[in-house]
């Protein structure tokens, strides 16, 4: 018998409980789940470095042997055929995100028709969770533990208590 496999593509930087909810839900959907870390570079410098991300990814999901965690440039439906993926999960929080999330879907299935997109909402309690606002909060010492997996917050709390916002703090 043949395992499904998806692909969850994201930058995680840092992953949140809302990137925890989609893998928790996907691995319900699929046999196994290829967390993806990719390089966008349209986003601003990252935080992490991506071998810190499959770090704390890899630690949060060590009991999970269906779950890999890799990084991955390039496109990602050519990644998806060479992983041998049939899907793509992907997240909605809010209608502005399934406009941005409908054309890249539609781009992958142009590019590779054995490939679909598989879009699953956001768990309610997470809507409003995004790595970009918990990186703000945390750079400025807002508590995000309630956001974010415990040792991702360790390392939040370690990348900003000896960064460039720690004096402004105090």
């Amino acid at each position: 018998m043949k395992k499904s496999i998806a692909i969850y593509p994201g930058s995680f930087d840092p992953v949140t409980n809302g990137h925890m909810d989609m893998i928790t839900r996907g691995l319900k959907l699929f046999d196994r789940l290829i967390v993806a870390i990719l390089h966008n570079p349209a986003k601003r410098q990252a935080l992490f470095s991506v071998e810190e991300r499959i770090e704390m990814l890899e630690e949060i999901f060590k009991d999970h042997p269906n779950v890999e965690v890799e990084e991955h440039s390039g496109l990602l439906v050519d990644y998806a055929e060479v992983k041998g993926a049939r899907a793509i999960l992907r997240g909605l929080r809010a209608v502005s995100d399934f406009e941005y999330e409908f054309q890249m879907a539609m781009m992958n299935r142009r590019l590779n028709r054995n490939v679909q997109t598989v879009f699953l909402m956001t768990g309610l309690q997470w809507i409003f969770t995004s790595s970009s606002i918990v990186k703000e909060a945390a750079t400025f010492g807002g508590d995000v533990k309630s956001m974010v997996p415990a040792n991702v917050n360790q390392r939040l709390i370690e990348k900003f208590n000896n960064g460039p916002f720690a004096d402004k703090k105090k």
